[in-house]
């Protein structure tokens, strides 16, 4: 069974699309007397909002010692599975070695990863942070996947109260009798 619609008659304004024109001229003149937003990117950067969540970088303590102990807490959380840590020992002759372990590899596959924050929020060294960096190229797909040098150059360092490195202990650790 078939429905008859009945539709409005047009006027002959209507008719010549004059009111829709006119309204379109008026949006484009409204539109050119505004000021510019548009910026000269690279050389003007917008100014992002606290709590950006960039770039998934490393960073190192102030002495320039890199802070991963490779936990792998940060691969095991990750949603899209873009991290990828291979754990390492650190040398039985090195003055470092009461440290367990030391990342021999860490990747991070920035095609994959969707900058959800959630690998900063789980490492309990603080060593992965998500930085400010949002624009990210690259040629190749390979280029995309950061090995642990670019996101070491990319992180910098971060001082911090985690000390790991250091054998003495802080006074507050020595007045609750933590071993």
């Amino acid at each position: 069974m078939s429905i008859t619609v009945d539709r409005k008659k047009l006027s002959f304004l209507e008719r010549t699309y004059i009111p829709q024109i006119i309204g379109g001229l008026y949006i484009t003149f409204r539109n050119m007397l505004k000021s510019k937003v548009t910026l000269s990117y690279p050389d003007q950067r917008p100014t992002l909002p606290p709590g950006y969540r960039g770039a998934p970088t490393l960073v190192k303590d102030g002495d320039g010692r890199e802070k991963c102990v490779s936990c792998q807490l940060c691969e095991f959380i990750c949603p899209s599975k873009a991290i990828r840590v291979t754990p390492g020992a650190i040398k039985a002759d090195s003055k470092y070695a009461f440290i367990e372990k030391a990342p021999q590899a860490f990747e991070i596959n920035m095609l994959r990863c969707i900058f959800c924050g959630m690998c900063q929020e789980v490492c309990p060294e603080k060593a992965i942070v998500l930085q400010n960096e949002f624009s990210l190229a690259g040629f190749s797909r390979e280029e995309m996947v950061r090995d642990k040098a670019a996101l070491y150059a990319a992180g910098g360092t971060m001082p911090d109260k985690i000390k790991k490195w250091s054998r003495v202990k802080s006074n507050e650790e020595l007045e609750r009798g933590e071993h």
